[in-house]
């Protein structure tokens, strides 16, 4: 087993590696120029030579990656002299417009992802497993077609539209609350819980739709498989099949998609922060294509990057503790 999981981990951070070369060369090769963006319309060439010089940008493509690269493990320092100004470890970069580390950016922000992925992921696991049992259970029923035509529904609207119709439904025509405007927990729980409750509903909407077909599929396989059949035959009550071994069995594929979903809305829920006014790492990345901020877009993109992969790797880890076969074979 220790053999497995070193080799996954290793894996994983080769695969990194991969992702933080591939991106860096990828907004390298974009038509803006970092260094005439570091300053306004009227900005110098002389003035530009300099912001190219001091933040790194007169050198190679590949030893800029390295530099980068460095950054995130001993930090960074841009410029010399008394003008220089360090980034310290992890450094992802200097956001020349907003004058501020990257680091720093991403981790003002993140908390406010974070709430919103863990929120969204919970309501979304429950209402989706909930409604696929029930589903499964009531097969052929009313419950049923509801249950599935909420899944079509749900997976047809993008989030946007689903964003904006709970939005106008709850604040402007019904007045149930006022416009969502987000604080932290640690000042105004009430605050927090008003900004975040609609945004919640709406990726749990959004991705519930998919896990409650995927409930129902797999809870309907399940209850035609031998073991079912044999728990039947040997007097064991209904509700302990269904529990212990239908429901089991049907959640083993949903818990390794929920675990990529999870890690790639902590990657940062874009549309959904954008709609809402939420101060998150999507919103952040929008502003940063906006104003063609490219450390910022690296940055966030690694992040991303790295919950996926991380997600990967503990999904990996736990099929080889569920499964003896897959340490074998892999």
């Amino acid at each position: 087993m220790l053999v497995f999981i070193t080799r996954r981990l290793l894996f994983a951070v080769g695969l990194l590696l991969a992702v933080s070369l591939f991106t860096y060369l990828l907004f390298s090769m974009l038509p803006a120029d970092p260094a005439a963006l570091t300053c306004g319309k009227n900005c110098k060439p002389d003035l530009i030579e300099a912001n190219r010089v001091r933040l790194g940008y007169d050198k190679p493509v590949l030893e800029q990656y390295w530099l980068f690269l460095k950054g995130i493990f001993a930090g960074r320092t841009y410029g010399t002299g008394a003008t220089a100004f360090t980034c310290p470890a992890p450094s992802l970069g200097y956001s020349f417009s907003q004058h501020e580390c990257v680091t720093t950016m991403i981790a003002n922000t993140f908390p406010v992802t974070a709430y919103l992925s863990i929120g969204a992921f919970v309501l979304w696991m429950l209402l989706g497993i909930s409604l696929g049992s029930v589903a499964a259970l009531k097969r052929g029923k009313w419950q049923d077609r509801l249950a599935t035509t909420f899944s079509a529904v749900g997976v047809s609207l993008p989030t946007f539209y689903i964003g904006l119709l709970v939005l106008f439904t709850v604040v402007i025509w019904l007045g149930l609350m006022p416009f969502p405007h987000y604080e932290s927990p640690f000042e105004n729980i009430v605050g927090f819980f008003n900004a975040l409750i609609l945004p919640w509903l709406t990726l749990a909407v959004l991705s519930a739709a998919s896990y409650t077909r995927l409930t129902r599929n797999g809870m309907l396989e399940a209850m035609n498989e031998d073991f079912v059949r044999l728990g039947i035959a040997k007097g064991l009550k209904r509700g302990v099949i269904l529990r212990r071994y239908v429901l089991r069995s049907a959640l083993v594929p949903i818990v390794t998609i929920a675990g990529l979903d999870f890690a790639a809305l902590l990657g940062g829920a874009i549309i959904t922060e954008s709609v809402f006014s939420l101060p998150g790492m999507g919103r952040m990345s929008i502003r940063a294509v906006v104003e063609s901020d490219l450390p910022v877009l690296v940055g966030t993109t690694m992040v991303a990057a790295l919950f996926i992969v991380l997600a990967n790797v503990v999904v990996d880890i736990l099929y080889g503790v569920l499964d003896p076969r897959v340490r074998t074979k892999s």
